[in-house]
């Protein structure tokens, strides 16, 4: 698959990886156009089974770079805090990446319930309401993940 990674004692399991994956509130998509130029995008995300969901407007350099070239790459940072006196920085981190594809139908509905679920749990009846009338001109895009990799400094 990819490369290694270099700090090996840094790695962290794959379910430290998922939760973190789960639980983030946002993280950094990167893609790339036909011509391979670099586009990264700060996102609200949800993590469901092996695949990420995000979602917008139907146009877009996110959506355009996701028609154009499937690879992509996400990635979420969590608890960054520096160590001045160890030239350092702790944090928890994932990576992965995989393809990334446009959804239709019940897994389309399925994902923009999961950011009801996980971003406005309170708010779940108003949601569907809401989901209802906007479903249409929202686009949600799935990254299947094929590899991850975590990250941690304490």
């Amino acid at each position: 698959m990819g490369i290694p990674m270099r700090r090996q004692d840094r790695k962290t399991e794959d379910d430290h990886a998922q939760e973190l994956l789960r639980n983030g509130t946002y993280g950094i998509l990167s893609t790339a156009d036909a011509q391979g130029n670099p586009y990264g995008v700060p996102l609200s995300y949800v993590y469901i089974g092996r695949n990420l969901y995000f979602h917008g407007a139907h146009e877009g350099r996110k959506v355009t770079n996701a028609r154009q070239n499937k690879q992509a790459s996400f990635c979420v940072v969590d608890g960054a805090e520096p160590l001045p006196e160890r030239f350092s920085m702790r944090y928890r981190s994932v990576i992965v990446s995989g393809e990334i594809t446009e959804v239709e139908g019940r897994e389309k509905r399925e994902a923009l319930q999961g950011f009801l679920r996980k971003y406005s749990s309170n708010y779940l009846e108003e949601g569907r309401r809401y989901l209802e009338k906007t479903e249409e001109q929202t686009i949600v895009l799935r990254l299947e993940v094929q590899e991850l990799s975590g990250k941690t400094r304490s």
